[in-house]
Protein backbone atom coordinates (compact mmCIF):
# COMPACT_ATOMS: atom_id res chain seq x y z
CA UNK A 1 0.00 0.00 0.00
CA UNK A 2 2.87 2.40 0.72
CA UNK A 3 4.25 2.01 -2.82
CA UNK A 4 0.82 2.76 -4.31
CA UNK A 5 0.31 5.78 -2.03
CA UNK A 6 3.80 7.13 -2.70
CA UNK A 7 3.49 6.62 -6.46
CA UNK A 8 0.08 8.32 -6.52
CA UNK A 9 1.44 11.29 -4.58
CA UNK A 10 4.40 11.56 -6.95
CA UNK A 11 2.02 11.64 -9.93
CA UNK A 12 -0.17 14.31 -8.29
CA UNK A 13 2.90 16.35 -7.35
CA UNK A 14 4.19 16.13 -10.92
CA UNK A 15 0.87 17.30 -12.35
CA UNK A 16 0.80 20.24 -9.94
CA UNK A 17 4.44 21.28 -10.38
CA UNK A 18 4.86 20.66 -14.08
CA UNK A 19 1.40 22.01 -14.82
CA UNK A 20 2.09 25.11 -12.75
CA UNK A 21 5.42 25.74 -14.43
CA UNK A 22 3.81 25.16 -17.83
CA UNK A 23 1.08 27.71 -17.09
CA UNK A 24 3.66 30.33 -16.08
CA UNK A 25 5.70 29.48 -19.22
CA UNK A 26 2.62 29.89 -21.40
CA UNK A 27 1.85 33.27 -19.88
CA UNK A 28 5.40 34.60 -20.17
CA UNK A 29 6.69 32.93 -23.34
CA UNK A 30 3.54 32.26 -25.35
CA UNK A 31 1.59 35.47 -24.61
CA UNK A 32 -1.25 33.78 -22.76
CA UNK A 33 -3.23 35.98 -20.34
CA UNK A 34 -1.56 37.02 -17.06
CA UNK A 35 -4.02 34.95 -15.03
CA UNK A 36 -2.48 31.78 -16.50
CA UNK A 37 0.64 32.68 -14.54
CA UNK A 38 -1.51 33.22 -11.46
CA UNK A 39 -3.03 29.75 -11.85
CA UNK A 40 0.47 28.39 -12.31
CA UNK A 41 1.61 29.96 -9.05
CA UNK A 42 -1.35 28.39 -7.24
CA UNK A 43 -0.55 24.99 -8.77
CA UNK A 44 3.09 25.30 -7.69
CA UNK A 45 1.91 25.99 -4.15
CA UNK A 46 -0.31 22.91 -4.27
CA UNK A 47 2.73 20.88 -5.35
CA UNK A 48 4.51 21.83 -2.12
CA UNK A 49 1.65 20.49 -0.02
CA UNK A 50 1.18 17.30 -2.04
CA UNK A 51 4.89 16.46 -1.71
CA UNK A 52 4.63 16.80 2.08
CA UNK A 53 2.08 13.97 2.25
CA UNK A 54 4.65 11.34 1.23
CA UNK A 55 4.82 8.50 3.79
CA UNK A 56 8.62 8.82 4.08
CA UNK A 57 9.58 11.37 6.73
CA UNK A 58 12.86 12.44 5.09
CA UNK A 59 12.54 15.64 3.05
CA UNK A 60 15.83 15.10 1.21
CA UNK A 61 14.94 11.56 0.16
CA UNK A 62 11.46 12.49 -1.05
CA UNK A 63 12.63 15.52 -3.02
CA UNK A 64 15.61 13.67 -4.49
CA UNK A 65 13.35 10.86 -5.66
CA UNK A 66 10.77 13.33 -6.94
CA UNK A 67 13.48 14.80 -9.17
CA UNK A 68 13.38 11.60 -11.25
CA UNK A 69 9.60 11.74 -11.45
CA UNK A 70 9.84 15.38 -12.53
CA UNK A 71 12.23 14.49 -15.36
CA UNK A 72 10.04 11.71 -16.75
CA UNK A 73 6.86 13.71 -16.15
CA UNK A 74 8.24 16.76 -17.93
CA UNK A 75 8.98 14.72 -21.03
CA UNK A 76 5.48 13.20 -20.92
CA UNK A 77 3.89 16.63 -20.42
CA UNK A 78 5.78 17.99 -23.39
CA UNK A 79 4.56 15.09 -25.51
CA UNK A 80 0.93 15.53 -24.47
CA UNK A 81 0.64 19.30 -24.56
CA UNK A 82 3.42 20.71 -26.72
CA UNK A 83 3.93 18.12 -29.43
CA UNK A 84 7.42 17.26 -28.16
CA UNK A 85 8.79 13.97 -29.45
CA UNK A 86 11.52 12.53 -27.22
CA UNK A 87 14.35 10.66 -28.85
CA UNK A 88 15.69 7.35 -27.57
CA UNK A 89 18.17 9.12 -25.31
CA UNK A 90 15.39 11.10 -23.64
CA UNK A 91 13.50 7.86 -23.03
CA UNK A 92 16.56 5.98 -21.78
CA UNK A 93 17.44 8.87 -19.48
CA UNK A 94 13.91 9.01 -18.07
CA UNK A 95 13.93 5.26 -17.46
CA UNK A 96 17.23 5.56 -15.59
CA UNK A 97 15.75 8.36 -13.49
CA UNK A 98 12.66 6.29 -12.64
CA UNK A 99 14.88 3.38 -11.67
CA UNK A 100 16.68 5.80 -9.35
CA UNK A 101 13.33 6.84 -7.86
CA UNK A 102 12.51 3.19 -7.11
CA UNK A 103 15.89 2.60 -5.46
CA UNK A 104 15.73 5.77 -3.36
CA UNK A 105 12.15 5.34 -2.20
CA UNK A 106 11.52 1.61 -2.03
CA UNK A 107 14.82 -0.15 -1.30
CA UNK A 108 14.75 -2.13 1.94
CA UNK A 109 16.49 -0.29 4.75
CA UNK A 110 17.65 -1.43 8.14
CA UNK A 111 15.24 -0.36 10.86
CA UNK A 112 12.25 0.01 8.52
Amino acid sequence: MTILKSTSLFVLAAIAEIGGAWLVWQSVKEAKPWWWAGLGIVALGIYGFVASFQPDAHFGRVLAAYGGVFIAGSLAWGMLLDGFRPDRWDIIGAMICLLGVAVIMFAPRAGN
